[in-house]
């Protein structure tokens, strides 16, 4: 069986029903922060409000966005009975996605049509190249719209466009590489700062901490403003194509959170029916449970152990993606195998085991077959040093 194959196998859905029907009743409250108790809705600024009203204001919105943490499994699980809910009581809906550039639209269209296994499916978008992230947490969405017959559509550019506006600017792209996407509207100053605060986890950045008018910010900024253009633009764009559909997109939170972001570009493109949806996690600081964070948020319990999401498989603790030259560490989980081993984000892992690796899920078949109490030597790319890494698993308790 195929790296892929076992992937999907552990992903398969084993049954809709009983999240279509258990969603439309909140869940007992219990435990899970002062400001917003676990399995009920609330909106920040504002108190409790009945998951029956929150989801009959949503379905009469134009344009629906959900966010989520791309690694957080119950992120995933929420936004599939949010959706599952949304369908209920608006039949006729479409599902856009972040992690889908416009050029895999076909392959999009044809798992909808019922034409593409799973594996033919990941394989015809492109999915460890262009988004890298476990394809387990999507495919209960992804079988949710096959099953039925919701169009899914890309709401994304190619990475290549983004990184090329980070490094010389917007301008400097010539518009036919643009993908159509259109000039942004300006971030507001609150945005920049939250930007601001996310360039510095950089920890070549947060050494240096250069000035928030430092060029390479600022090119920075206007990468992100693009991103969310571009996002912004297809969802209009799907609202304008059938306007008794409610559309909805899947994304990031940090796209969402504030009104800033996609929520900001879609009122410059003068769609203002949108209502934000995020989840909330119990650990979450209740200092930035602040009013106008979205229109309501819905408070997940505490997350279970990784090895009840995750079954018994190795975790180094890292998220990765595809890059020009190996594969990119975009995140490190704190406590992990990953941080304790000296990985760091935007190291590019380049060997694995001795073995040179280009895409996540070679990283993955790596890492899913070592034993408790082995050793798995690493070699990763920092900056223009190459350093080599030994990740130890630890015995089972």
């Amino acid at each position: 069986m195929s790296d892929i194959t076992a992937l999907i196998a552990r992903a398969r859905i084993r049954a809709f029903g009983c999240a279509a029907a258990a969603i439309l009743l909140a869940a007992p409250a219990h435990a899970g922060g002062s400001c917003a108790p676990a399995g009920l809705w609330s909106v920040p600024g504002g108190g409790r409000i009945a998951t029956q009203e929150i989801l009959a204001r949503a379905a009469k919105a134009r344009i629906v966005l959900l966010g989520e943490s791309h690694a957080a499994v119950d992120h995933h699980r929420w936004e599939l009975q949010t959706v599952a809910a949304l369908a209920a009581l608006r039949p006729k809906i479409a599902l856009g996605f972040e992690m889908y550039p416009r050029r895999v639209q076909g392959a999009l269209e044809r798992w909808v049509a019922g034409e593409l296994s799973e594996e033919q499916f990941l394989q015809a978008s492109d999915w460890s190249r262009v988004w890298g992230y476990d394809a387990a947490y999507y495919l209960p969405l992804f079988h949710f719209a096959r099953i039925n017959r919701i169009p899914m559509f890309a709401l994304n550019v190619e990475r290549d466009l983004v990184r090329a506006v980070g490094a010389k600017g917007l301008a400097a792209v010539p518009v036919e590489q643009r993908e159509g996407v259109s000039a942004p509207a300006p971030a507001s100053a609150s945005y920049v700062e939250r930007l601001y605060q996310a360039y510095l986890q950089h920890p070549e950045k947060k050494e240096s901490a250069p000035a928030r008018t430092d060029p390479e910010f600022l090119r920075f900024v206007e990468a992100q403003l693009v991103w969310d253009r571009a996002m912004a633009q297809a969802l209009a764009e799907a609202a304008r194509r059938d306007p008794d559909a409610l559309t909805i997109g899947i994304m990031g939170s940090r796209h969402i959170a504030h009104g800033e972001g996609v929520p900001h570009q879609l009122q410059s493109l003068g769609v203002n029916s949108v209502v934000s949806l995020l989840p909330w996690d119990a650990g979450d600081d209740c200092a930035n449970f602040t009013a106008g964070l979205a229109s309501a948020v819905f408070s997940l319990p505490a997350a279970a152990q990784s090895t009840a999401q995750h079954g018994s498989r190795p975790r180094l603790g890292i998220q990765i993606k595809t890059a020009p030259d190996g594969v990119l560490i975009a995140a490190v989980e704190a406590g992990s195998i990953a941080e304790t081993t000296g990985l760091r984000v935007d190291d590019v892992l380049v060997e694995v085991a001795g073995t040179s690796v280009k895409t996540p899920d070679e990283v993955k078949a790596f890492v899913g077959r070592m034993a408790p109490g082995t050793w798995l030597p690493l070699k990763v790319k920092r900056q223009i040093e190459l350093v080599d890494l030994t990740a130890k698993f630890p015995t089972q308790k």
